[in-house]
């Protein structure tokens, strides 16, 4: 197979209430040599988010917006997308984060992928003042569906950083082969769903070190706020998954399932915050009594949550990342480092 170079890319943007922000990302996609389209979802939004996104046009007649008239979700938004869209080269970009100059050259130049990642880079500055990743020793790897699920399992007291938060390009020929699209069911995990079910059937997923996505942390993030029902949609989800006959291997299935219980877990745990918040702590107990099999996550969730509470209360917070200077999601090193 040959270099990528020539291959254009399709930047799909499902967006929210984002006026604020979306001139960057969409100025950052269209920056960029190889991307041909820029599609914007608007899903329902109450602000003026479809208007900044036609104002931005160029004039080379690559921004398309698409309004919603009602939320739908951003597994809908980009569905909508990737249906209008022809590039054969699906690049997902969030609508508050953006891209660092030449993001694409050095992904486009591998070969033998049907997904591909770079490295990610947290901002927890001010986004407009001007920083650039560092830059890494060459090195690729492949994922497999096992490295994937493990890497997507949280651990209590450790800064989130699950793989799920990368954001590859993806070819179409691959979801168009097996007829694959966003699970419009899910508001929460959709892209870990998509990618697990793309390496379920075969899909080569390979992550290089190479920094070119910015993601800025934000507060009031939408998907810091997901319902409690979005996890128990999440995990009969991964379930589903989990339990189609020849679709995983006997260790593929153990993973998910592993992950699948850390997903249900976090469920049965706010659900039963929720009805105590609402009707009561004894009712709350009474749902937990009814439901023997979620008691063991219930008990463990609260202890551990407790225990949380008290370990930071005795630590010190941890030092703020300097501005100017970027957290990555993987670890890599840098080109200055021996």
């Amino acid at each position: 197979m040959t270099g990528m170079t020539g291959d254009g890319v399709c930047v799909i943007i499902a967006a929210k209430d984002a006026a604020d922000t979306i001139g960057k990302a969409i100025a950052s996609a269209l920056a960029e040599a190889p991307v041909r389209e820029v599609v914007v979802v608007d899903d329902g939004s109450s602000d003026g988010t479809a208007d900044v996104g036609r104002a931005l046009d160029d004039g080379s007649g690559r921004v398309k917006v698409i309004r919603f008239d009602r939320n739908r979700g951003p597994s809908a938004a980009r569905n909508a997308a990737i249906a209008a869209s022809s590039s054969p080269l699906i690049s997902i970009l969030d609508a508050d984060d953006f891209f660092f100059p030449g993001r694409f050259e050095a992904m486009l130049q591998e070969t033998n992928w049907d997904l591909i990642a770079d490295n990610i880079g947290f901002i927890h500055h001010d986004a407009s003042m001007s920083v650039q990743p560092d830059r890494f020793h060459p090195r690729t790897r492949q994922l497999s569906l096992i490295d994937f699920v493990n890497g997507n399992i949280s651990k209590r007291g450790t800064q989130r950083g699950e793989i799920g938060f990368l954001k590859p390009v993806i070819r179409r020929d691959f979801l168009l082969r097996h007829s694959l699209r966003y699970n419009e069911d899910l508001r929460l995990g959709e892209d870990y769903d998509l990618y697990l079910r793309a390496l379920a059937l075969g899909a080569r997923y390979k992550v290089i070190d190479h920094c070119g996505y910015g993601a800025v942390v934000r507060a009031n993030s939408l998907s810091g706020r997901h319902r409690t029902e979005d996890l128990g949609r999440l995990y009969r989800a991964e379930k589903a998954i989990r339990e189609t006959l020849g679709l995983l291997d006997a260790q593929q299935a153990a993973a998910v399932l592993r992950h699948e219980r850390q997903i249900k877990a976090r469920y049965e745990l706010r659900n039963f915050l929720d009805i105590g918040k609402s009707r009561g702590k004894p009712a709350a107990i009474l749902h937990m009594l009814g439901r023997p099999d979620a008691a063991p996550a219930i008990i463990s969730g609260v202890l551990g949550d407790k225990l949380d509470a008290v370990t930071r209360a005795r630590k010190a917070p941890p030092a703020p990342v300097p501005a100017g200077q970027l957290r990555y999601l993987l670890p890599a090193v840098p080109v200055a480092q021996k």
